[in-house]
């Protein structure tokens, strides 16, 4: 069954808040139409908030990946199992308090991380400042990650994902940056060093719906609209 007006994702397939909406629907098994970002901004300069990634809902329009997420699984409760965002008030709070950490903490250095680690400065007359500078963001970052990922260490070896024995949003939210530093030999090995960490992203990274955005990534690339099916 699918909902009544069509689910439509506005922004690039390989920006991380545009990925993180799509691991939630493909999550959720809904239909929606996928439209690249520079297509939306031609079709629509003049209507509505533009992001990173949109989605359009009927009359809602919303422009937080995060909150894109909140509203799938709370509009659509048929299609959200218990697990995903939880069954109860204490079950809600402990993913969102994963959530807000995943924001607030690992969010901007594990981005920063795996934008310098992918992207290294480019040969120039600035070359040697831009080395030194990025340089210290890696090691600021790798340093900031390294005291969020001892936090989920301890939480992983109490049970299987951040906010209990089942996958819920809290360890959704991290797919899509954890992705990016993964595919870098440092990030990876980042992620590596705490032996809980590393068999927790091993578990979420091999989960279908993940491996359908990566899929879509690749489709997208050169396709304005696709309309993409669970």
């Amino acid at each position: 069954m699918a909902p009544s007006a069509i689910l439509q994702v506005f922004g690039q397939p390989a920006a991380t808040d545009v990925a993180r909406v799509m691991a939630c629907l493909f999550e959720r098994k809904l239909d929606f139409e996928l439209v690249r970002t520079d297509t939306f901004k031609q079709a629509h300069d003049s209507k509505g908030p533009r992001g990173h990634v949109t989605l359009k809902h009927g009359d809602t329009t919303l422009t937080d990946s995060r909150d894109i997420c909140r509203y799938v699984c709370t509009e659509f409760p048929r299609w959200c199992t218990r697990g995903l965002y939880g069954s109860g008030a204490l079950e809600r709070a402990s993913i969102e308090q994963w959530m807000q950490t995943e924001e607030q903490s690992f969010d901007a250095p594990s981005s920063a991380l795996a934008f310098h680690l992918a992207f290294p400065p480019r040969l120039g007359e600035e070359e040697e400042d831009d080395d030194l500078h990025a340089g210290v963001v890696v090691a600021e970052s790798e340093s900031a990650l390294l005291r969020v990922l001892d936090v989920y260490d301890d939480a992983l070896a109490q049970s299987a994902y951040l906010a209990g024995d089942e996958f819920t949003l809290a360890d959704l939210s991290h797919l899509p940056n954890a992705h990016y530093m993964a595919c870098t030999d440092r990030g990876r090995a980042l992620l590596a060093s705490r032996e809980n960490v590393a068999g927790w992203y091993d578990s979420i990274s091999a989960r279908p719906a993940w491996r359908q955005v990566v899929t879509a990534q690749a489709r997208s690339a050169h396709c304005p609209a696709v309309v993409l099916e669970p």
